[in-house]
């Protein structure tokens, strides 16, 4: 039983593929097995199918050689006949008359398909092929290039090497240029960090899980440094450090600034607010014994300041003092403003109730 679906298995096609569903899944799997991409205790095997691969992808791109596989198989391709030893004319081809002496096929070594088919793209591929070099295929010394003599019509007369490799479908130096993959995109990620580290400036080290093209994954870590006075929605990229497709590029990780809630102060641009309550009493009168109402800050590097209220003026709700110098760090370096500024926002607390006594002599004091 002539075996004709090997081939089409090996590049995961059907026998109705197209040349460019041929071509596409040549250009998948050539980089997935790639030995130079599958080093170690897989390259043996990766060899081994890089080089069915690429046989494959040889046959099934030649109108000729893909008519004589259909019809007798592998066997007969090579054998320079069908099964039955009925051979192939002096054409290369079933029924051109004469008995075995005419075409035998013996497959390309691997690279050289591997190279003139990215190369035939016209630099679209890009640094991503950038590895894989011309030279020689370990274990690749088994493959012979066609001889002088027999070859298929159009040829050229045989191919010594890869020098007839032109006339070959498929992009091998004619028809559409391959187009180069798709870009791998990004993953993103918050960096959330609270004011303090904002403010400081610092280094995390975060752990991230990513999916390899072969199925398996890799934890790789990152050290993300953020610099003092960085706002939120600040980008830091890592570029190939996230999952890989399908052609083997990896996608880019970026990492965007998110700011925790804090517990006494708020942001706004380069300043800095906080609140601070002072009662009604103070609010009108100022402090007992007199003088200037003053109360203490902690900032976010934990210096302790003071600050005050005029003295001998009332105070309405919503009073803001301005503390210039004591905000956030500016982050620009074109900025004459080295920090922002610490607003302190003043809340007057009302009493809740008020006896029959307090009432009358505020009625009084008031008018």
């Amino acid at each position: 039983m002539v075996n004709n679906t090997e081939y089409y298995k090996v590049l995961g096609l059907s026998k109705d593929a197209s040349d460019a569903d041929i071509k596409k899944a040549y250009r998948k799997e050539s980089l997935k097995w790639h030995p130079d991409k599958n080093p170690g205790d897989k390259r043996a095997a990766a060899e081994e199918k890089f080089k069915k691969i690429g046989e494959a992808y040889e046959v099934l791109s030649d109108p000729n050689k893909k008519s004589i596989y259909d019809q007798f198989g592998e066997d007969g391709l090579k054998n320079g006949g069908p099964p039955n030893g009925g051979g192939f004319g002096a054409g290369g081809f079933p029924g051109a008359g004469g008995g075995g002496g005419g075409f035998s096929y013996h497959a390309t070594d691997p690279n050289d398909i591997f190279n003139a088919f990215f190369s035939s793209m016209g630099g679209g591929g890009g640094d991503e092929y950038a590895s894989f070099g011309a030279g020689g295929f370990p274990g690749g010394g088994g493959y012979s290039s066609f001889g002088g003599g027999g070859g298929f019509p159009g040829m050229g007369g045989g191919m010594g090497g890869m020098g007839g490799m032109g006339g070959m479908p498929g992009g091998f130096g004619g028809g559409e240029p391959e187009k180069p993959p798709p870009p791998p995109g990004e993953v993103v990620k918050p960096l959330a960090l609270s004011l303090e580290e904002l403010y400081k400036g610092g280094t995390k080290r975060l752990k991230i899980t990513r999916h390899l093209r072969s199925g398996s994954t890799e934890e790789k870590i990152l050290e993300v440094a953020y610099k003092p006075g960085w706002k939120k929605g600040t980008k830091i990229k890592f570029a190939s450090a996230g999952n890989e497709d399908e052609y083997g590029q990896a996608q880019t990780v970026t990492f965007v600034v998110e700011e925790k809630p804090h517990p006494r102060f708020e942001r706004v641009d380069d300043d800095i607010i906080v609140k601070l309550n002072i009662t009604l009493s103070q609010a009108l009168l100022g402090p007992d014994g007199g003088g200037a109402i003053t109360k203490e800050v902690e900032t976010l590097d934990g210096r302790r300041i003071n600050v005050s209220l005029p003295a001998g003026e009332i105070i309405p709700p919503g009073y803001e003092t301005r503390v210039t110098g004591e905000g956030m760090p500016v982050s620009k370096a074109a900025s004459v403003k080295r920090k922002g500024d610490l607003i302190v926002k003043w809340n007057v607390v009302f009493p809740r109730t008020l006896t029959a006594p307090q009432k009358e002599a505020l009625r009084k004091v008031l008018g």
